[in-house]
């Protein structure tokens, strides 16, 4: 199952953009509020009705105040490297995500292609994100 989980993972590498936020539904994180991962501590649908423009992109959220504490301070808040999967990032590419699978590690958020592949993220957190820090900026432009 994982290798299949990763052949899909891979193949979604042709599907990513050039932006360096992952807007790929339209809106930031897949229109998944930000803040509420901080907050809630689980992933929430935002609302159309509650958007913020940052980099470009629209982030919606789930309240008003998590709208106004977004753009407050958007970089406390957005995941890293864009939205896109933190795991393809440190692979050297960038990849779709799904917003279930998350984690915070050091006040920052870090979002995966699935709740397989942040498993494998998990195994070697440290690492995994030294190693994507180091390929963001090669790739955050790039498709």
């Amino acid at each position: 199952m994982l290798s299949l989980c990763l052949f899909v993972f891979a193949t979604s590498i042709s599907m990513a953009q050039k932006s360096p936020v992952n807007t790929s539904s339209g809106a930031a994180i897949k229109g998944y509020d930000a803040v509420a991962y901080f907050t809630d501590g689980k992933p929430l649908k935002g609302s159309k009705k509650f958007s913020v423009n940052w980099q470009g992109s629209d982030w919606f959220f789930s309240t008003q105040e998590n709208q106004k504490t977004f753009a407050a301070n958007p970089e406390k808040y957005a995941p890293q490297y864009g939205g896109y999967c933190a795991f393809g990032v440190s692979e050297g590419h960038k990849a779709a995500i799904d917003p279930e699978a998350w984690t915070i590690v050091e006040g920052k958020l870090y979002l995966n292609y699935s709740k397989q592949v942040k498993t494998e993220w998990m195994k070697n957190e440290k690492e995994r994100i030294d190693q994507a820090n180091m390929n963001w900026p090669k790739i955050k432009d790039k498709d």
